[in-house]
C-alpha cells in the first residue's frame, strides 16, 4: 500500500465561485478521488488545517506527497517547508503540481528562483511525451492535448532535470518543460505543469494517468535520515 498525502492551499475554491463550480470540494478532493485505489491510500491536508496539516509524524507516514499552491505560498511557514524538504531528502517522494513551482518546498529542493514566463488566456496546450520509456509516461500516446490551460513558457529557472518526460507547446507558440524529474537525497521529485484552477484539468484522463504513474514512480525505494557521523579507522 502506498500512503499518499494530497496537500492543497484550498483558497481559490473557497473565494472564487467559478473555481468552486469546477472543484466544489477542492482540488485536493478531486485528485484524491481518482488516486484512491486498492494499492494507494489517500489523505488530504490544506493550508487551513492545524500546522497546515503537515507534521514530522505525518510525513514519516507518507510515501508520496502531492503539493498544489498558488496565491498563498508565503503563508506556509518556513519550518513547515523545511520539514517537507527534509522528508524528501530522507526518501519521501514528492509531486509538485502547476503553480507549486513557486512554493517554498520546491524552492528549497531546487535552489533557484523557479521563475518562468506565463500568460492566462485559455490557450490549447499540447503535451508531448519526450521520454516514452519513462514509467511516468506509461499508457500515453505520443502526445495529449488540453483544450484550455494557463500558458507557461521558457526560460524556466530550474536546475537541469535528471529527466524531462514532457515538453508542452501552446497556441501562442511557447514551449515549456512541463514534466521534470529529480533525485534529491534519497527522495524522488516530479514537477508537472498542467492544473490551473479555472480549468477542469484534473478530470482529464491523461492528466490522471500521469499523476497516478508519478505516484508509483516516486514511492520510496530507500528511506533513512542522512547524517554525517564521525568515524573510526577500519584499518588499524
Amino acid at each position: 500500500m502506498i500512503n499518499v498525502l494530497v496537500w492543497n492551499e484550498f483558497e481559490h475554491e473557497r473565494i472564487d465561485d467559478a473555481v468552486k463550480k469546477i472543484y466544489p470540494n477542492g482540488i485536493h478532493s478531486a485528485i484524491a478521488e481518482f488516486l484512491q485505489s486498492d494499492d494507494i491510500s489517500v489523505r488530504t491536508a490544506t493550508l487551513q488545517d492545524e500546522n497546515c496539516g503537515i507534521t514530522k509524524e505525518i510525513l514519516d507516514n507518507t510515501d508520496v506527497l502531492l503539493w498544489w499552491g498558488h496565491m498563498r505560498h508565503g503563508d506556509v511557514p518556513d519550518e513547515t517547508a523545511k520539514l517537507v524538504r527534509d522528508a524528501v531528502l530522507e526518501g519521501m517522494g514528492i509531486i509538485f503540481l502547476h503553480s507549486a513551482h513557486c512554493s517554498k518546498p520546491f524552492g528549497l529542493l531546487m535552489g533557484t528562483s523557479c521563475y518562468l514566463g506565463w500568460r492566462e488566456d485559455g490557450d490549447k496546450e499540447r503535451i508531448w511525451v519526450s521520454k516514452p520509456s519513462h514509467p511516468i509516461a506509461k499508457g500515453l500516446g505520443r502526445y495529449f492535448e488540453l483544450p484550455h490551460e494557463e500558458t507557461y513558457s521558457e526560460p524556466f529557472d530550474i536546475p537541469e532535470p535528471d529527466q524531462t518526460v514532457f515538453v508542452s507547446w501552446y497556441e501562442g507558440g511557447e514551449v515549456f518543460r512541463s514534466g521534470c524529474c529529480y533525485t534529491r537525497g534519497n527522495g524522488k521529485v516530479f514537477y508537472f505543469q498542467p492544473g490551473h484552477e479555472t480549468y477542469p484539468t484534473y478530470y482529464n484522463k491523461d492528466v490522471q494517468t500521469v499523476i497516478r504513474n508519478a505516484v508509483y514512480w516516486a514511492k520510496p525505494e530507500y528511506r533513512a535520515k542522512l547524517d554525517c557521523p564521525m568515524i573510526d579507522k577500519i584499518e588499524k
